[in-house]
């Protein structure tokens, strides 16, 4: 055996990363919390008009359809950001969690305000 080495980069530390490094890393959170700002009001609308005309006490047929497509946009989520040539393997079940959480509200107050503001 020879006495050849591989170097490693050394892991950057907060301390260590460059004003550039920082920017971009915070660039790429808030298009993430973009998408999925977008995809919850998308999803908020679509599970509005895929539910049905809402009855008297603002529950529509289909309330459990507008759950499932909420759902779908969470899970869409990981595939967008790979579309958009994001990297997605250094977030950790925390950033999943705020990504869905996001994207969960967002559905949640679109979805409500189309309930109770649109005469029926």
């Amino acid at each position: 055996m020879s006495g050849d080495t591989i170097e490693e980069k050394p892991v950057q530390t907060k301390k260590a990363k460059t004003k550039a490094d920082k920017q971009a890393e915070h660039i790429a959170r808030i298009k993430r919390t973009l998408i999925a700002s977008l995809l919850g009001i998308l999803t908020g609308v679509i599970a509005y008009y895929a539910g049905g005309i809402p009855g008297t006490t603002g529950l529509q047929n289909d309330g459990f359809l507008g759950f499932m497509l909420m759902l779908v946009g969470v899970v869409l989520q990981k595939h967008i950001f790979m579309l958009s040539g994001m990297s997605t393997s250094k977030l950790g079940a925390k950033d999943w969690f705020y990504q869905g959480f996001m994207t969960f509200a967002f559905w949640f107050m679109t979805w409500t305000i189309l309930l109770t503001a649109i005469p029926r």
